[in-house]
């Protein structure tokens, strides 16, 4: 697999809806390897197809406990509500605090294009929400509360 580069700030392919995918294909399982290998060299939680530059509806979701892979997904049921500090790799160094649901059902097709529910709460409700998100052309900074702060690192 390889790295992809990761597009940010305003880029306008981050602005953009998707399109679903109908088939799997060599091409589309290449992508979803280069998500993965992005994401983890980045050390994200999440990458979705239209951070580095596909406008597909594919994303990537890994919390530490083994990738998700979502093919077109539709967010099913959502309950409760957490805030937290968000941050996005389209958006190096930042973070804001966001209100998002506790919990999340999402359905959608794994890498196989076998129909598939996943539900998660806490981190990864945000992390599934938030690349959603991303393939319907939304950023965190539409919903954030309060000012964009620069992520402290272990240097600071």
């Amino acid at each position: 697999m390889a790295l992809r580069n990761i597009r940010t700030g305003e880029e306008p392919c981050l602005r953009k809806i998707c399109k679903e995918v109908p088939e799997m294909t060599d091409r589309t399982k290449q992508l979803i390897g280069d998500l993965l290998d992005t994401m983890y060299e980045a050390q994200g939680v999440g990458l979705a197809a239209p951070q580095v530059g596909i406008l597909k509806r594919i994303a990537v979701v890994d919390i530490g406990e083994g990738p998700i892979v979502m093919i077109n997904p539709v967010v099913v049921e959502t309950a409760e509500s957490q805030t937290g500090m968000e941050g996005c790799l389209s958006i190096p160094g930042k973070q804001g605090q966001v209100t998002r649901p506790a919990y999340a059902k999402v359905s959608c097709l794994n890498e196989d294009m076998e129909p598939v529910e996943i539900e998660g709460r806490d981190l990864l409700a945000r992390a599934m929400l938030h690349e959603i998100d991303h393939l319907d052309g939304k950023l965190y900074l539409d919903i954030i509360e309060g000012p964009l702060e620069d992520v402290e690192t272990e240097e600071d």
